[in-house]
């Protein structure tokens, strides 16, 4: 692994020059950099202003009030007037270029560890975890990027993107390795592949979970946003030397196998290369054995369903891929017994399962909920709803979802954001409504003998309500926050964990 330069007080013009190639330059070639900046009020004398392009706002819009705050060189796409004595590095990207920029500043730590990226729509936050655990029982030291945190030997940092930005990215990376972190886990959004926030890092091995609805106000199209994840495998992974994991029981894995070389299928298909040769599903976990590449292995998991398995052949495969041994790789499997939000167990003294999961699609719903019906509960009850100021077209399919599985659907906010409550609760309602023509009455919700679904606006008082209502046998799933203790109404963010309020809801049931 290559050691670079680590020390940023030694980063100079000619360094930004070479790891940029800038298709055109004009100013000062020589001097100190102080810093790289992306936002025009972090600016300090003698640092280099990226001028990113964004969905909301165009830094190039920037460009002046960051030279007015001391910024000496400008990376900018477009040209743009400057005042003499300013450098003007000219660039196809400035995303591309912060990131390659930001990667050489801290001494391009994702250099100096095996890398292993996962990518999909479903399932990668639980991927992290196994591949974490397969890693920690091999002797690794590794680090994790996702969507619950950024963290490494038990330091955490609070998650602002499932990917950060670039600068941040490479900061962090920089930091863990310091610490003593040799393996870098982490989930790669599509928004972070199609703004090059991984830009710089190489990665030994990536992996493919799944392709399903999501972000379409972004990618607009299932296309767009299959070819924005189809990037990890053709430019991040290290030629010659890399794998590349799909799973093929999902149809846009089936496709990508075909697109990509050198890649490694797994699945529960016949034809996969890492495949499960038998397997039992309970409400116990996951019992299997797998063919892997080299041998078999026979595990048993604490985790829950057939979507979980997948996530296990992803992670099995993964780590195989790394160089792992099969033996390392059933005790890593065996070390994870919850994962937070994901199918994550609240205990309870009403004999019944109390799972919160953050199942906030159509598809994931559906996964979740087929998986637990299969587990023959007395009854289900959902508690779900839909953040405000997202793809609009998934709260209809997630009403439908629900009310297709459950016994009582009770539909309430989520994040609601800057939107009006009351209009997503009614852009869920139709899919609803393709089960159950009209809501229940409370007193036919608590008498618990018509399935149907009630509405309550307020999510902590639809929580209490759900808790209230369960009996021996029952299995309450709370969806769609998952791992978050926030929730979002209007600009404000305040405190709410949804493990919090059914603990609480519990112990009210008591006095």
């Amino acid at each position: 692994m290559r050691e670079t330069n680590t020390n940023p007080a030694e980063f100079h013009v000619q360094d930004l020059l070479r790891c940029l190639n800038p298709r055109a330059v004009s100013g000062q070639r020589s001097g100190r950099v102080v810093g790289l900046v992306y936002d025009s009020r972090r600016v300090i004398p003698g640092s280099a202003f990226f001028a990113l392009c964004g969905a909301g706002s165009d830094g190039h819009d920037f460009i002046d009030a960051a030279i007015q705050s001391g910024a000496s060189i400008i990376v900018m796409e477009k040209d743009h007037p400057l005042p003499k004595g300013i450098t003007s590095l000219v660039v196809d990207d400035t995303r591309r270029a912060l990131a390659a920029a930001s990667a050489a500043w801290f001494g391009n730590p994702s250099q100096q560890m095996k890398v292993i990226g996962v990518t999909g729509t479903n399932g990668k936050t639980t991927i992290t975890y196994l591949i974490e655990a397969l890693l920690q029982s091999a002797g690794f030291r590794p680090a994790v990027i996702g969507t619950v945190n950024y963290r490494f030997a038990g330091r955490e940092i609070a998650a602002s993107h499932t990917t950060p930005e670039s600068y941040e990215l490479q900061k962090t990376l920089a930091e863990f390795r310091k610490e003593g972190a040799d393996a870098l886990v982490i989930e790669v959004s599509s928004h972070a592949l199609e703004q090059n926030r991984v830009h710089g890092i190489q990665f030994d091995v990536g992996v493919f979970s799944n392709l399903t609805p999501e972000h379409l106000d972004y990618h607009r199209t299932m296309s767009a946003y299959y070819l924005s994840k189809k990037r990890l495998f053709l430019e991040y992974i290290i030629p010659d030397k890399g794998a590349a994991v799909v799973n093929i029981d999902d149809s846009y894995g089936r496709r990508l196998i075909d697109e990509i070389p050198k890649g490694i299928s797994c699945g529960v298909a016949e034809d996969a290369i890492v495949r499960t040769t038998e397997f039992n599903l309970t409400c116990n976990g996951i019992d299997a054995t797998v063919q892997l590449q080299k041998g078999s292995l026979t595990f048993h998991s604490d985790l829950l369903g057939q979507f979980n398995l997948n996530n296990l052949l992803c992670a099995i495969a993964a780590a195989e891929a790394a160089g792992i041994s099969k033996e390392f790789i059933a005790e890593g499997i065996g070390a994870v017994v919850n994962i937070p939000g994901r199918l994550e167990r609240v205990e309870n003294d009403r004999e019944a399962l109390i799972l919160v999961d953050y199942a906030h699609t159509g598809d994931a719903l559906q996964n979740v909920l087929s998986t637990l019906k299969n587990l023959n509960p007395a009854r289900i009850i959902t508690v779900f709803g839909c953040g405000g100021d997202r793809d609009k077209s998934k709260r209809a399919v997630m009403g439908e979802v629900a009310g297709r599985y459950s016994n009582i659907s009770i539909v309430t906010t989520d994040n609601p954001r800057t939107e009006a409550a009351d209009a997503i609760l009614r852009d869920i309602l139709p899919g609803v409504h393709e089960h159950f023509e009209q809501e229940l009455t409370l007193d036919e919700v608590i008498d618990g003998k018509q399935r149907g679904y009630f509405v309550v606006q307020d999510r902590r008082e639809a929580i209490r309500l759900a808790v209230q209502l369960l009996g021996q046998g029952d299995l309450l799933l709370v969806a769609g926050k998952g791992h978050e203790n926030y929730q979002i109404v209007g600009r404000e963010k305040s405190r709410f964990d949804d493990r919090e309020e059914i603990q609480s809801a519990l112990k009210e049931g008591k006095s």
